[in-house]
């Protein structure tokens, strides 16, 4: 790694923790191009053409300062009507949870609690090849367990889908358990297979080794969400205790956007070290590639699009938290789009992210 590959927080621009600092865009921005973006995404309101999406969120930090935000409105239904959404309100993370797991594991490891190259040691496994998988294989989704990651539900309701069973059937009560019973697929290592299972084992593990959910919590409060200032995030336990941290944090999308802050300097804030630069910069060590959308799997960070200096926090219906270290830039989105226009919301984020210059390859 480059020592210097971290960008420092700029002179005179103060931390996030309290409060974002503000600023206008620059000369150097194309804000014609971040413009049309924007109306784009919240133009529809919450009558969106058939196919399309609603976004709630954008916030764009520029080199420390919020350059652009803008929020949107929940369309209502039946038992809730419209409401607007705006930096108070809190919206859920989806799989953006994955990304927070990766820095409450990153805690663990620099506290030498675990160690990432051990077995994960769970007692089902013991007798056949599962007990070869390791929290390495965990954080890059190499576990070789086969669990069905989709959300397809046929016209009378019915899924073979795993995650879905886990979240919201069978398994919900206990989602670490579910995922821990799937059967081994693939030896462990030799196939990248994206899982939300994967998530809930090693969140599992995690709380064993702290003590239980309630000392869990504690830290997640005490070394990462009061220090950053994410005073709205809140994350969800399941009924046996297990944070299910593939799927539920809520917070604010300024808050979020703290979290990406973090990645983006490196694991440090306000002087502190928060994060080992080492673990950090482990996040992009990309060893996959989704097909479908181009973006490239580290460890429970994508990288946007594949490009070796960004992160990318992605989740379900559209959320996003990018960190594009070569423009020291943070977007975050917030929204309810359908899995069918993931790719054309990709699209216009790269086209907001493009639209600011590059301060170094």
């Amino acid at each position: 790694m480059n020592d210097r590959f971290f960008l420092p927080q700029p002179l005179g621009v103060p931390w996030p923790t309290n409060s974002w600092p503000r600023s206008i865009v620059g000369a150097d921005v194309d804000s014609s191009a971040i413009g049309e973006v924007v109306d784009k995404l919240f133009s529809h309101g919450v009558n969106p053409p058939s196919g399309s999406g609603v976004s709630l969120a954008l916030l764009v930090v520029k080199s420390g300062s919020i350059l652009v935000e803008q929020y949107g409105t929940i369309p209502g239904g039946v038992f809730a009507p419209e409401s607007v959404v705006d930096a108070d309100t809190s919206l859920i993370s989806w799989s953006m949870a994955k990304s927070m797991t990766h820095a409450l594991t990153g805690l663990m490891v620099d506290d030498g609690l675990i160690d990432i190259e051990s077995p994960v040691g769970v007692a089902e496994w013991s007798n056949d090849a599962r007990a070869e998988i390791t929290i390495r294989h965990l954080l890059q989704m190499r576990d070789g367990l086969d669990f069905i990651e989709d959300y397809v539900v046929d016209a009378e309701g019915n899924s073979s889908s795993d995650v879905i069973a886990m979240l919201f059937g069978e398994g919900s009560a206990d989602v670490a358990a579910y995922a821990r019973s799937r059967p081994a697929k693939y030896k462990p290592g030799e196939m990248w297979s994206y899982s939300s299972g994967t998530t809930n084992i090693l969140t599992a593990l995690l709380g064993q080794v702290v003590g239980g959910a309630e000392f869990f919590m504690q830290l997640m409060n005490e070394r990462l969400f009061n220090v950053l200032g994410m005073t709205t995030a809140q994350p969800t336990f399941d009924s046996a205790g297990t944070f299910i941290g593939s799927s539920y944090v809520h917070a604010t999308a300024q808050d979020f956007a703290r979290f990406g802050y973090l990645y983006l300097r490196g694991g440090l804030w306000d002087d502190k070290r928060v994060l080992s630069e080492r673990w950090v910069e482990s996040a992009r060590d990309q060893h996959a590639v989704d097909p479908e959308s181009g973006h490239g799997y580290g460890s429970h960070w994508w990288t946007w699009k594949s490009r070796p200096n960004t992160l990318a926090a992605l989740g379900y219906e559209g959320q996003r938290t990018i960190v594009d270290y070569g423009r020291d830039l943070v977007v975050v989105h917030l929204g309810k789009w359908p899995a069918e226009t993931q790719l054309e919301l990709d699209r216009a984020l790269t086209q907001v992210i493009e639209g600011f210059p590059l301060v170094r390859e």
